[in-house]
């Protein structure tokens, strides 16, 4: 069984996340996790200028998804940061070139689940999350979040990301903040997550 886990970070902060994610997927005895970017639609000029060419240098070696490998899959996982409370464009046009899956009904019945990132602490995760999974919907996947059974949301002890439609993080507002340890064990539990569900559906 394969869980496909696609994303797109420009600074490596939702890089970080679905790696915790996708680490999560292979504690499942059985389970594949494999780990796909979306295509990059901004210039290499234009990266540079906002500071995120060592980032995207970092993530080089990670191979561009394509539509096959969403319907090959038996669920996914996708990782977008936060736009004004949407996904990224990067993200929307991929999805966007989705149409033909649509038409087939390809991704119908597989578990579909979000994770995300923004700058500030209410930047937008959970409206990017919620909006989201109105497109997963229209692909008739069932969609898997976060539920409270991980303890980490109850967490008083620090300010931190994860809700219960996804686990998420926060860059701060020049993005110098890395994941914290909660904001990674939601991520790898969500993946574990969405694998046990998955396989429970395969069966």
């Amino acid at each position: 069984m394969k869980v496909l886990v696609v994303y797109y970070s420009m600074y490596g902060h939702v890089h970080k996340m679905v790696e915790e994610a996708a680490n999560g997927v292979r504690s499942v005895d059985g389970v594949e996790a494999v780990i796909r970017r979306v295509p990059e639609t901004l210039s290499d000029e234009i990266l540079e200028k906002m500071g995120a060419t060592e980032a995207q240098k970092q993530q080089a070696n990670i191979p561009i998804c394509t539509l096959d490998e969403l319907s090959e899959a038996d669920a996914v996982i996708f990782g977008t940061p936060t736009r004004f409370g949407n996904m990224c464009g990067q993200m929307r046009q991929f999805l966007d070139a989705t149409g033909g899956l649509w038409m087939k009904g390809s991704l119908v019945g597989k578990v579909g689940s979000v994770i995300t990132s923004s700058n500030t602490q209410h930047g937008g995760q959970e409206s990017t999350i919620l909006s989201f999974h109105t497109t997963l919907l229209h692909h008739g996947m069932v969609i898997v979040g976060l539920p409270y059974t991980f303890q980490g949301q109850m967490s008083m002890d620090s300010i931190t990301g994860c809700s219960p439609y996804g686990a998420s993080t926060i860059a701060g507002g020049n993005g110098s903040r890395i994941p914290s340890e909660n904001e990674l064990a939601g991520a790898r539990f969500q993946g574990e997550h969405v694998a046990r569900i998955a396989k429970k559906l395969m069966a």
